[in-house]
């Protein structure tokens, strides 16, 4: 498990100075609690972002950014909401969830990948 925790590693500090060239400000890399972790938090302008970075060697299991299922998105959003808390922050900060997908050598990143999801149905952007 410490190999693949060593190598996640890797691949969120190229997602994160891929980010920062693109001129997001890095505020936290694996923020952690009891419902999950998110890979980075940033800010994008006004914009507070939350980022799940995902690799893949290749493309039998499907391409990196497939695999942010639905589960996955949901775990994001509680973590998120939390982060929100933790932090005081005001509820109508502007937010988004991204997605930086790693395929081999190419870095796709996916600005509002999708949406806050609590699992009841209940979203917002």
């Amino acid at each position: 498990m410490g190999n693949k925790r060593k190598l996640g590693s890797g691949y969120e500090e190229i997602a994160a100075s891929f980010l920062q060239k693109e001129g997001v400000r890095i505020l936290e890399r694996n923020f952690r609690c009891r419902m999950g972790e998110i890979d980075l938090i940033g800010r994008d302008r006004d914009c507070l972002v939350f980022v799940e970075v995902k690799y893949r060697r290749g493309c039998r299991s499907g391409s990196a950014l497939e695999a942010v299922n639905f589960r996955k998105q949901r775990t994001i959003s509680c973590v998120a909401g939390y982060y929100l808390l933790k932090h005081q922050l005001p509820a109508d900060i502007s937010c988004r969830f991204d997605v930086v997908g790693i395929d081999g050598n190419q870095i796709r990143w996916v600005k509002n990948a999708f949406e806050y999801c609590d699992g009841k149905g209940k979203t917002w952007k």
